[in-house]
């Protein structure tokens, strides 16, 4: 018997990344989108994101946003169009994000998760420091305007 039948070497490939679908619900009212900063105790506490959570493996991706809305902001809202689905590799995994314009139907939204929510203007959401995987839906919705109550292109 050799050394490497008693200690058979390591594999040197890294261990494959565990990733997670989630979605964002960027919440538009009279022109204005909703932004919330991630509370303490949390991943990524202090920065910025849109309102949502996972994909439950039952669930689309406008169920879940339903689901996360009500559950975070108490508050309901409908789904409207999917703006970008982005991905960015944190030490945890990496995040799937798909983002949705959504308009707010009923309720107020309050904090039960976040440290805080602010409504601004599209143009106004870079000065906020976001999480990453979030960042390029902040770029397309930052060129949209919302002031007739739908999205289009400034």
């Amino acid at each position: 018997m050799t050394d490497n039948d008693r200690n058979p070497q390591q594999s040197t490939q890294p261990a494959p990344r565990k990733t997670i679908n989630v979605v964002g619900a960027a919440i538009v009212k009279d022109g204005k989108v909703l932004c919330a900063q991630r509370g303490e105790g949390r991943s990524l506490a202090g920065f910025w994101e849109f309102p949502g959570g996972k994909i439950e493996p039952h669930e689309t991706a406008r169920q879940a946003l339903h689901r996360e809305i009500e559950e975070e902001l108490l508050c309901e809202v409908e789904v409207a169009d999917e703006v970008c689905t982005s991905s960015y590799d944190y030490d945890f995994g990496t995040v799937v994000l798909t983002s949705f314009v959504c308009h707010l139907l009923s309720g107020t939204p309050r904090l039960t998760e976040h440290h805080e929510i602010r409504w601004l203007a599209p143009a106004d959401m870079s000065a906020l420091d976001w999480a990453p995987a979030d960042r390029e839906a902040v770029r397309l919705i930052s060129a949209m305007d919302f002031a007739n109550g739908s999205a289009k292109e400034q």
